[in-house]
């Protein structure tokens, strides 16, 4: 088969790959429905992180089960599944409260920009629809593999609460449908942060209730000018830069919450500037495994739209130009047909 491989900055090649095949009795093989670039992929691609080997790429999947090992139980062929971006047991003490993406034996799902791939520990990482679900509602399901639940992970880390002021800090998909999460879990007031046009209308129709284009301490500023000098209740970082996370804790009034899915890059944080802060800081991989079966549900009630972010869709074998539009900023998000 072919699929997507990383060389290095910039060269994203679409290449004869060798098919996935069942390694252990826990795995599945899944055939893939959709599969899309994510805002982390382009890290690398970038060169902001090394690329010491061609590295298959992808980690965001939904698909129909073509084979099962022999130690599966929960899923079956021709089942359609979606997964996230860590395999995990489910059952570990650290997937048992929630945080699948710590599983003690979790492994990296990569390699989805791909027609096949291997999912591994099955059972706990897969969450199977009842019905094979309609082409119309495949790429919210997509978004609910990485984009959606990492928005959603956000939202609950930041402790988002009916009534609540919230900020969201960056304007890609993740911070787009962390603005749409914040809206389900009843936020009040959602200020949404982006001096992109298009970004900004699509803030507004997943929940925003205001827009500030200015960044750093000018962006702090305006936040406190419109909460009155006291700052939001939860603040969502969605970016993972030094000025993202400054300008999400700033934003933040005493005894409120950042919570930060940006994958960090050069963020260090000062002890005493913190301290006197008084704000609670939690955030990491987003266990999606926690929140898939209550996203599949809001997606398929048709009560949210997150494939919304997808504005760009090319076939799976127009790869590079998927990346090359969303670092160029020419697409918020690309969804791959195979």
């Amino acid at each position: 088969m072919r699929g997507a491989v990383l060389y290095g900055p910039g060269d994203l090649r679409f290449e004869e790959r060798p098919p996935p095949t069942i390694i252990e009795p826990t795995d599945t093989i899944i055939r893939i429905a959709l599969t899309c670039v994510c805002g982390s992929d382009l890290w690398p691609y970038r060169g902001l992180n090394p690329t010491d080997q061609p590295t298959p790429m992808g980690h965001e999947y939904c698909g129909t089960v073509e084979e099962v090992g022999s130690a599966v139980r929960s899923v079956k062929p021709g089942q359609f599944v979606i997964g996230s971006f860590f395999a995990s047991d489910n059952t570990c003490p650290h997937c048992r409260i929630g945080y699948q993406s710590s599983c003690q034996h979790r492994e990296f799902v990569g390699g989805a920009q791909a027609p096949v791939l291997r999912v591994p520990l099955a059972d706990g990482t897969l969450v199977p629809t009842r019905n094979v679900p309609t082409d119309d509602l495949l790429p919210s399901l997509l978004a609910a593999s990485d984009v959606f639940g990492t928005g959603w992970f956000a939202a609950d880390a930041a402790n988002v609460k009916p009534g609540a002021t919230v900020v969201v800090v960056g304007d890609g998909a993740v911070g787009l449908l962390g603005i749409l999460s914040a809206k389900q879990m009843g936020a009040e007031r959602i200020i949404a942060m982006s001096r992109h046009e298009p970004r900004q209308k699509l803030a507004r129709e997943f929940g925003a209730t205001e827009i500030v284009i200015e960044r750093g301490e000018e962006g702090v500023a305006r936040i406190k000018e419109l909460t009155n000098g006291i700052g939001a209740d939860s603040v969502l970082e969605c970016v993972g830069t030094q000025q993202s996370m400054m300008q999400a804790i700033h934003s933040t009034r005493p005894g409120g919450s950042v919570g930060y899915v940006g994958v960090p890059h050069g963020v260090e944080l000062n002890g005493e500037e913190l301290f006197f802060a008084h704000v609670h800081l939690h955030g990491g991989p987003a266990p999606v495994r926690r929140f898939l079966p209550k996203l599949i549900e809001l997606v398929l009630g048709r009560k949210v739209d997150p494939g919304k972010v997808f504005d760009l869709t090319l076939p799976l074998d127009q790869v590079a130009e998927g990346y090359r539009a969303m670092d160029e900023r020419r697409a918020i998000k690309t969804l791959l047909r195979p």
